[in-house]
C-alpha cells in the first residue's frame, strides 16, 4: 500500500450547467503507483485537465472517492509531494525565473539549499542563463520549460503535466521530455503527462484513455489519439 500514490474509486466530477449538470470526469477508477510513467490521453473536452486537478488534490470529486495512501491528505499536497505543470502559463510576471522557480520550495518552507536547488532544475533544462529574466522576456517554450523546472525543484513524488509539449514543436517537445525522463531515472517519482501527440505518449510505460469522462487504460499506442 505504502507504493500507491493516489487512488480514485469511481471518482466523478460534475459541473452546474443551465438547469441541468455536466459530468467532466464521470468515471474514473485507478491506482499511481511510485515511478509509473502514464500519457493520458483523450479529444479536447474529455476531461483530461479536470482529472489531473483531481489528482493534485485542486478540485474534489461530486462523487466517488479518491486517496493519496502515501503522501497523506488532500491539504499537504501541493506543492511539496505533487507539482502540477499546467497547459497554460502559469509563471508569476513580477518574478524572475528563479524567484519563479524557487516559489514551491519556500511554500512548503523546505530545509533544502535553495539558491542550490534552482540552479540545478534550471541547469536541467538548460535555462541557466535565463536565471534574471521576467516571464515577459521569454518565448513561450521558455516559459514551458521554467514551469517544468519549478515542477521538479522541490523532487515531487509525483508530477501531473497538462499538455506540458502542445505549444512547442516537435523537436523542442521532445528535447524538454528527454530532459524530464533523464532527471526522473532512479527517482521514486511518478509521472502523469496528459497529451494529445501520440510520439509523447508512445515514450510512456501506460496509456489512459478518457472518454467523455470515462477512464480506460490501454496498451496500445498505435491508437488515434
Amino acid at each position: 500500500m505504502s507504493d500507491i500514490l493516489i487512488k480514485a474509486l469511481s471518482l466523478s466530477r460534475s459541473y452546474q450547467q443551465g438547469e441541468g449538470t455536466i459530468a467532466v470526469v464521470a468515471s474514473a477508477t485507478f491506482s499511481l503507483l511510485a515511478r509509473d510513467r502514464v500519457a493520458l490521453v483523450g479529444r479536447s473536452g474529455s476531461g483530461k485537465s479536470t482529472l489531473l486537478h483531481l489528482m493534485a488534490g485542486l478540485d474534489v470529486p461530486s462523487s466517488g472517492t479518491i486517496s493519496w495512501p502515501a503522501l497523506g491528505p488532500a491539504e499537504t499536497l501541493l506543492p511539496g509531494k505533487i507539482s502540477l505543470v499546467f497547459q497554460a502559463q502559469s509563471l508569476l510576471e513580477p518574478l524572475t525565473v528563479s524567484e519563479n522557480v524557487a516559489l514551491p520550495l519556500l511554500l512548503a518552507k523546505s530545509a533544502v539549499d535553495i539558491d542550490a536547488a534552482v540552479r540545478a532544475a534550471l541547469a536541467t533544462f538548460s535555462l541557466e542563463n535565463l536565471a534574471r529574466k521576467l516571464p515577459e522576456e521569454l518565448s513561450g517554450g521558455q516559459m514551458q520549460r521554467v514551469a517544468m523546472a519549478r515542477a521538479i525543484v522541490g523532487n515531487p513524488s509525483v508530477i501531473l503535466a497538462d499538455e506540458p509539449t502542445g505549444q512547442l514543436d516537435q523537436q523542442t517537445g521532445h528535447a524538454l521530455l528527454d530532459a524530464l525522463i533523464a532527471h526522473l531515472e532512479g527517482t521514486n517519482t511518478a509521472l502523469v503527462i496528459a497529451t494529445h501527440d501520440p510520439s509523447i505518449a508512445a515514450r510512456m510505460a501506460t496509456i489512459w484513455r478518457i472518454e467523455r469522462g470515462v477512464l480506460v487504460e490501454s496498451a496500445d499506442t498505435s491508437e488515434e489519439i
